[in-house]
């Protein structure tokens, strides 16, 4: 074996250290066995060999020079000639029996040698003076200027340890120190003895060596082959190209001092982190070069004053920060490391720890405690196999990727080795340049938008930030970089491993989430259920946001998902191993998006989630669903429709609320992914998270059942919908519920309930229909002719049937719920109804309210609704709001389809509230208008609207509103009891309460508004209607000068003639009287009114001074109506006769007037006989 021709064994130890070391550490063994023997035992044979004679002086005159400024090329090939040892041996310290160099009994001294002497006079503590060892480490770790020492004195110091480090002699006292050490460790056992290689070995194994002495020993001997690289023995022969390629023969022009030779394999160091970092790099490090660099870096990895760069440039920020750290086993490296970037720390220390950690990047070993801590853990999971490259399996990244999936899986690692991963993971996301990947693959993105922010985690935040949108484009190389770097680093199990979110979020998580431990992984959960709180800040919430970006493209980085989901993960979506790669090629959040497909399966559809999955899946897409940027598959196939239609939308949900409202509009990509997100909102609306924290309240009071459900199934939207208008509802759940309402009508599968009920129902009766306002009109529609045709099995099934209903309720309440209407009337809510709010049908209302002044189009939707509403009082909103408790007193039990005809049948009661009174006053104006929207009176009179009315009928448009004009064409066919008896109880319904109320009578009002204004201006502002402004039109026949309206006046006392009821001032003025005298008359067709009239002329009948007065002014009025109203045929003459009071006298008349006709008849016909009777008999 050549010499120190392996890596492993780059120093060839002279026995001679071992022995000085000893003696320096006070070796009680060699003092015990001999101290003043006269050279008895092993160290008086050695010291045969060093013991100065006679003086030092003598001793260092053949020294051979070395040039000032050591230029690689100025230097030997070889090591110099070995010169006389300075120490010959027979020295005075083997006469005296002395300890050895340095040692109590004296002998030959560095402090005493005469270029020596002024430098350690002035350097070194005087208690050193005596001990060469001690003397030799104070010398060579001076750098301050001021205290430089000469030249000479470096030339003497050089040959020493030269002398020290080459002499194989003394490989037998090793054995002898280290003897049980070197039995229990048998690779160095079997080594060769007399060529150096055992001490090499020794160090190698130095961190299992327990014997005290010997581990002293091996420590103090590196300190000083350290202090110069030509003393690592192989180094120089490696690395002899790369010097004098990378420059790095002379660090500091003009330096003097031997022992900065350090700074050489800091220049390698570089120069191997830097080839790194360069795609095409013009200088490359030899592999036997880096294999030596790295061996160098390890072998120096548990004590930092082995890194003779880093000891020197970090020297007085190791006092400042570290003054009380114990040297040994990397602590000192690791208190500097956590320091790193503090303000105080000096930019040099810094940059050389920087150097050191991009080293324990590329191999695990330069981190002494990592390397101990996971030893047999690595072993244990195979994270070191032999048969992997070597530059893969050293490299930190593999290493905590490969021990990340063992805790994943939920094997056992070590707590010592989880705490150095955790501080290893916290150390690469606190400096991005530790991560070769993220320099070569960011490097544009860093200068252009993070320029600036190294420290802390500063400049990864940023470039996730990029990544978001927020400040650029981010290249998919660096994308990935960093999604591989999140990946090893695991920040999502536990948050402390990201500085910047650690520091950003302290507050928050102090507040809101101090009741889980630190570092669980739960914390980031917690932090994201308190995203857009009061108790958020803005820094956190960013931080937390680009973090959460990163985690939502790769489910494994969600600890908590993995643990409870990985069995589902590899049963449904067909996924791998932790660190496998073969994800690698799947879209980023796939994995995640098939769990929650299947996450909202019914039992029928199979392959459910696990139940511990299912209530993760549900916990994170509902964190997860308040931003869109955190949905990949989102942002990805969205991203164009987000920049096309949502630029504005920036805040908080907007962005998939704007998507939804553009669902339309967008790509058939996008379109589908917004659809399939909002159809699983509506089976669990809680992924709406803002909108759930908005409506808590009247969630707690009205909802509290349905929202501790476990399975939602849209109870809880249901809910929220039926109490949007609670006085405890704010602003903005109101707003979100209408929101998610006006969504649900773009298509049927966003109502979960009406989907799950309808769904076989809307394939079988309404295929290719997609809005859902759509597929309700055909539903209903088809319900509706079933019931109209009484078919015995209806075609909508009975679960559809209730779920329908409840749709078509929710669809009443807001304009905007039924498209076609909001679309016709869009202009017109505008002109009218600006200043009304959307909402509790309160634009519905004000459109019904200025229907006249409507276009043509909103005109017609808003007569077929009002058709729809009259014809199933249940989906008039307004009027089941406003009368709701009334419903509930008058009306328990009574069907939809007889809610209004109830209500007016109790309109006039005491107990009637005075705003439902009203509402159904205006509802039966409404029905006066056109009998359409009056379903009763449709069906009772659809024989005689168009025996009586078919010209109106004829003329009429269609669509067009007839204004009453049938109901009054049917009013006169009452007056002439020619309807039949079912329309006649409708229209005497109708004659009666338009008596009251003369609002009830459309023709009455279109035709006599200026008089009613004029003549009756203080009766019809009356509160109550009681018949005071019919009244007063009748009184004022005389002065009313529209004929028209003169005509509706003689109308109406032609109708109270056929029937005292439609006459309720002279009803009420007559009450007793009719109670007295007509009791056993029946009502209908004049007969009580005839009654009345008979005693009036009867003076055997003494009146009730109202009524006798009452119906004296109606003789009159019916007297004038005769004269300036004529009949329009011999019917109504008929009629006008027999409704006459004057009845008697002018049917006696008649008669009378017959006979005479017939007498006179006789009379003509006897002469005409006998003059024909006269002519034949001529």
């Amino acid at each position: 074996m050549a010499a120190c021709g392996r890596v492993r064994r780059m120093f060839r130890l002279s026995a001679a250290l071992q022995l000085l070391l000893i003696a320096a550490a006070g070796a009680q063994k060699f003092q015990g066995q001999g101290g003043h023997s006269q050279g008895q035992g092993p160290g008086a044979n050695i010291l045969n060999l060093v013991g100065p004679a006679g003086g030092g002086v003598q001793a260092v005159q053949p020294l051979p020079q070395l040039p000032h400024s050591p230029q690689l090329q100025q230097q030997p090939q070889q090591p110099p000639q070995q010169p006389q040892p300075p120490f010959p041996a027979g020295g005075p310290s083997a006469r005296r029996g002395g300890a050895g160099p340095g040692g109590p009994g004296g002998g030959w001294k560095l402090a005493e040698e005469e270029f020596c002497r002024e430098d350690v006079t002035r350097v070194c503590p005087k208690h050193t003076w005596s001990n060469n060892l001690a003397v030799l480490e104070c010398l060579q770790d001076v750098r301050e200027p001021e205290n430089e020492i000469s030249s000479d004195c470096n030339h003497l110091l050089w040959n020493y340890k030269l002398n020290l480090t080459t002499d194989p002699k003394f490989e037998s006292v090793a054995r002898e120190v280290c003897k049980s050490t070197i039995s229990e460790i048998k690779e160095c056992a079997d080594e060769p003895v007399g060529k150096g290689y055992l001490v090499s070995c020794l160090v190698d194994h130095r961190g299992n060596i327990t014997e005290y002495q010997c581990h002293q020993y091996i420590t103090k001997m590196t300190a000083i082959i350290f202090s110069d690289y030509r003393l690592i023995c192989g180094f120089m022969d490696d690395c002899k190209n790369d010097i004098n390629i990378l420059k790095c023969g002379s660090i500091r022009l003009g330096e003097k001092d031997a022992h900065s030779q350090g700074e050489v394999v800091s220049c390698l160091e570089k120069g191997l982190v830097k080839e790194a970092e360069e795609r095409e790099p013009k200088t490359q490090v030899s592999e036997l070069c880096k294999k030596a660099i790295l061996r160098v870096a390890e072998l120096s990895s548990d004590d930092f004053h082995l890194d003779r760069h880093l000891y020197f440039a970090c020297r007085d920020d190791r006092e400042r920060f570290c003054e009380n750290t114990q040297a040994g086993e990397g602590r000192v490296y690791k208190c500097l490391f956590n320091h790193k970037f503090e303000e105080s720390m000096s930019e040099k220390c810094r940059e050389a720890l920087t150097t050191r950690q991009k080293l324990i990047a590329q191999d695990y070993k330069v981190s002494y405690s990592l390397a101990k801590s996971c030893k047999s853990d690595l072993k244990k999971y195979r994270c070191n196999v032999e048969n992997l490259p070597r530059s893969r399996e050293a490299r930190l990244s593999y290493l905590l990727m490969c021990l990340e999936s063992a805790v994943h899986r939920g094997r056992q690692v070590s707590s010592e080795c989880q705490g150095e991963m955790l501080d290893y993971r916290r150390m690469l996301m606190e400096d991005f340049s530790l991560s070769p990947e993220i320099i070569l693959s960011c490097r544009g993105e860093i200068e252009h938008h993070c320029s600036g922010l190294h420290r802390k985690g500063r400049t990864l935040h940023c470039l996730m930030k990029v990544v978001r949108g927020e400040k650029g484009d981010l290249g998919m190389n660096c994308q990935q970089a960093l999604q591989t770097l999140i990946q090893e680093t695991d920040p999502g199990a536990d948050y402390r491993i990201d500085r910047a979110l650690n520091e950003a979020c302290e507050s928050v998580i102090q507040t809101a989430c101090k009741h889980i431990r630190s570092g669980d992984p739960m914390i980031l959960s917690c932090l994201m259920e308190h995203l857009y709180t009061e108790k958020m800040v803005e820094d956190c919430e960013h931080r937390l946001l680009e973090l959460q970006y990163f985690i939502s493209r790769d489910w494994k980085l969600d600890p908590v998902l993995y643990r409870k989901c990985q069995g589902d993960a590899s049963r449904l979506c067909h996924t791998h191993g932790w660190n496998e790669t073969n994800e690698l090629m799947m879209t980023p959040g796939a994995v995640f998006s098939c769990l929650y497909r299947h996450a909202y399966r019914t039992e029928e559809q199979g392959r459910r989630l696990s139940r511990e999955c299912r209530a993760e899946v549900q916990r994170i897409l509902h964190q997860r669903a308040m931003d869109v940027k955190l949905d990949p598959a989102l942002q990805d196939k969205c991203l164009i429709d987000l920049g096309k239609w949502c630029s504005e939308k920036t805040e908080t949900g907007q962005e998939l609320e704007c998507l939804q409202d553009h669902l339309d509009d967008l790509a058939v990509e996008c379109r589908d992914i917004v659809g399939n997100l909002t159809e699983l909102e509506s089976e669990d609306i809680q992924i709406e998270a803002l909108l759930m924290r908005a409506c808590e309240p009247i969630i707690q009071n009205f909802c509290h059942d349905v929202a501790d459900n476990q399975i939602d199934s849209g109870d809880l939207m249901e809910c929220l919908i039926q109490n949007k208008h609670q006085k405890d509802m704010n602003e903005k759940c109101a707003i979100g519920v209408t929101h998610f309402q006006l969504v649900q009508m773009k298509d049927f599968r966003f109502s979960y309930k009406f989907k799950m009920a309808c769904k076989e129902d809307v394939l079988k009766l309404c295929p290719n229909i997609k809005k859902k306002v759509d597929v309700v009109i055909c539903l209903s529609t088809t319900v509706r002719n079933d019931t109209l045709q009484e078919v015995k099995e209806h075609r909508v099934s009975l679960k559809c049937r209730k779920q329908l209903r409840v749709e078509e309720l929710e669809m009443t309440e807001d304009i905007r719920l039924e498209p076609d209407l909001y679309e016709a009337c869009k202009s017109d809510i505008k002109n009218y109804c600006s200043a009304v709010q959307y909402g509790n049908a309160q634009i519905i209302e004000c459109l019904k309210e200025n229907k006249k002044q409507l276009s043509t189009r909103c005109h017609q939707k808003v007569f077929k609704l009002q058709e729809t509403e009259m014809m199933d009082p249940e989906l008039d909103y307004t009027l089941m709001r406003v009368c709701k408790q009334m419903i509930k007193r008058f009306c328990p039990e009574a069907d939809s389809k007889t809610m209004l005809q109830c209500l007016k049948q109790n309109k006039n009661s005491e107990l009637m509230d005075p705003k439902c009174k009203q509402m159904i006053t205006k509802r039966q104006i409404t029905q006066n208008t056109d009998y359409r929207l009056n379903p009763v009176l449709r069906k009772a009179c659809k024989a005689d609207i168009p025996k009586f009315c078919h010209g109106i009928l004829t003329k009429a448009k269609d669509d067009s509103e007839l204004e009453g004009q049938v109901i009054s064409c049917l009013k006169l066919r009452y007056a002439d009891q020619r309807l039949s008896s079912d329309c006649e109880d409708q229209i005497r319904i109708i004659i009666q309460e338009s008596a009251l109320d003369y609002r009830l009578d459309p023709q009455l009002q279109l035709h006599c508004s200026e008089e009613i204004s004029s003549l009756c201006a203080e009766e019809a502002a009356a509160q109550e209607q009681t018949g005071q402004v019919e009244e007063c039109l009748k009184v004022n026949l005389l002065k009313i000068k529209t004929e028209m309206c003169k005509k509706e006046v003689l109308n109406m006392l032609k109708e109270s003639k056929a029937d005292i009821f439609v006459d309720p001032v002279l009803h009420t003025a007559c009450a007793l009287d009719i109670k007295h005298h007509c009791a056993a008359i029946t009502p209908g067709r004049g007969r009580q009114m005839s009654c009345l009239m008979e005693a009036l002329e009867d003076k055997r009948v003494r009146l009730q001074p109202e009524c006798k007065k009452r119906l004296n002014d109606r003789i009159e009025m019916w007297s004038y109506a005769a004269k300036v109203a004529p009949a329009d045929g011999f019917s109504d003459l008929a009629m006008q006769v027999m409704t006459s009071p004057s009845k008697n006298y002018i049917l006696s008349v008649i008669s009378g007037s017959i006979c005479i006709l017939f007498l006179i008849g006789l009379m003509c016909g006897r002469i005409t006989k006998r003059v024909t009777r006269e002519l034949k008999d001529r």
